[in-house]
């Protein structure tokens, strides 16, 4: 249970304070500001709770662990539960700070394309940004949590990357990368958000896939 406790507490802090960022202070901080926010919270988090449940917080990377058998169907079920529990309660408590702020509650960080993109991103071009942007996250990840060395610093390591994603994906999607992070303020928001939101449940778990079947193809004989 303590495991799964730290999943809900580690996802609803980087809801609450990356969505967060995006909603409240998007316009001050622009794209550079809400990718720290949310990168921030990942090194936080990870150095916090990564010794107890490995920080995942986001159903994507714990996909991967599964793939690369480094945790069982079990934990995983109990995982992708937790973090949406977990992204759930960090949205309402952003709701509840902006609706106390005088915001209307609209614009909680949710992800979309077409005209819930800044550019106007198609939903062809969504997908294929977030399969991308979520290859190159949990790709990382694996190199770095695999590597006995890297662990003083996986954290963050992780961070910055999740950091660096954003800056691009921001303007294209909002940036996904994390299925619990966008049906969060999806249900909140409702409307568009959530007719859109399969997009950035899928795709981050197609970039999952790929990237975990990628690193067992690439990194199995060196881990041997």
């Amino acid at each position: 249970m303590k495991k799964y406790l730290c999943e809900f507490i580690g996802t609803a802090v980087l809801v609450l304070f990356g969505c967060g960022s995006a909603a409240i202070a998007g316009d001050t901080l622009g794209t550079l500001g809400i990718a720290l926010a949310f990168g921030l919270s990942i090194v936080a988090m990870a150095y916090v709770i990564g010794d107890i449940s490995g920080c995942h917080i986001n159903p994507a990377v714990s996909l991967a662990m599964l793939i690369n058998k480094k945790m069982n169907v079990k934990d995983f079920a109990f995982y992708i539960i937790s973090q949406i529990l977990g992204a759930l309660a960090g949205i309402a408590l952003l709701y509840v700070i902006m609706v106390q702020a005088g915001f209307d509650g609209k614009t909680l960080g949710q992800n979309g394309f077409e005209d819930a993109s800044s550019v106007g991103l198609s939903m062809i071009g969504a997908i294929i940004v977030e399969v991308i942007l979520t290859f190159v996250f949990i790709y990382t990840i694996l190199g770095v949590t695999s590597n006995k060395k890297m662990g003083s610093v996986s954290g963050i390591v992780i961070g910055l990357t999740l950091a660096f994603v954003h800056i691009m994906g921001i303007p294209l999607t909002g940036t996904s990368v994390n299925p619990a992070r966008s049906l969060a303020p999806a249900i909140f928001v409702g409307g568009k958000a959530l007719e859109q939101v399969w997009v950035f449940i899928v795709a981050p778990f197609i970039g999952s896939a790929i990237a975990a079947f990628t690193y067992k193809f690439t990194h199995t004989s060196e881990e041997k």
